[in-house]
């Protein structure tokens, strides 16, 4: 099967991309995707956008070009408890949030620090995606985050872009491995997300659907492959 949308994508206004929503919108609908869902990374991440930017999304059509628009935000853990930097005057307008662990914005705090601080965004209502939680200079227990994932009906990331040969995030793909085996043993909903960062990676899943393939990863648990599908990773309180 093939993924019917990418909510983990990336314009200019993230400050280290180098494509335009227009862009990557004419790209998703190219492609054929159903949905595109932008994500600019959250205050903490040098360079980034500013809060009203997020407080603006009511200007951006829900369609264009036949591909529905979601509106969300990869927020930065920052803290042991899971705390996010996404400010209480925007979280209501955001379709979704992706909650990830980048080194600019959080420091490694070891194997439990690190394991605690997702845990803490997983239990946060409005987080509905914990990203690339693959990355061995943050080392976590990932039979506790698939556990817990499943448990609060949030879903864990295969990143595309973890898996490209030149990304530095360490061990990706055999921590995708991992996860996955653990979220086929606890039924963890799993998303793939491209981190697309120029609009000709937007919708490319090519190394997310081979990890999928060599872990035979049952099709039921991804969220991409079915529109049905697409709530479960959006805000909770729509």
């Amino acid at each position: 099967m093939q993924p019917l949308f990418d909510l983990h994508t990336h314009t200019i206004a993230s400050g280290h991309a180098y494509s335009t929503l227009k862009e990557n919108i004419e790209e998703a609908a190219r492609i054929g995707l159903k949905a595109l869902g932008t994500s600019e990374h959250a205050e903490r991440m040098p360079g980034t956008a500013h809060r009203m930017y997020f407080m603006n999304f009511k200007v951006i059509p829900r369609e264009l070009n036949g591909v529905i628009i979601y509106n969300g935000i990869e927020a930065n853990i920052y803290g042991e408890k899971g705390e996010i930097d996404v400010h209480p005057s925007i979280i209501d307008r955001l379709d979704y949030i992706i909650a990830s662990m980048h080194l600019p914005c959080i420091e490694n705090l070891g194997e439990a620090g690190n394991t605690k601080a997702i845990l803490g965004a997983i239990e946060n209502p409005k987080v509905t995606i914990i990203g690339h939680p693959d990355d061995s200079r943050l080392p976590i227990k990932m039979d506790e985050i698939a556990a817990a994932a499943a448990e609060c009906h949030t879903a864990l990331e295969v990143n595309n872009s973890s898996m490209h040969p030149l990304n530095f995030r360490e061990n990706a793909k055999e921590n995708i491995l991992e996860m996955l085996d653990y979220a086929k043993k606890y039924k963890t909903n799993i998303i793939l997300g491209t981190d697309s960062h120029i609009c000709y990676e937007v919708g490319k899943f090519d190394r997310a659907l081979e990890v999928l393939e060599e872990s035979a990863f049952p099709e039921e648990l991804v969220v991409n492959f079915e529109m049905d599908r697409l709530p479960l990773v959006l805000n909770k309180t729509e």
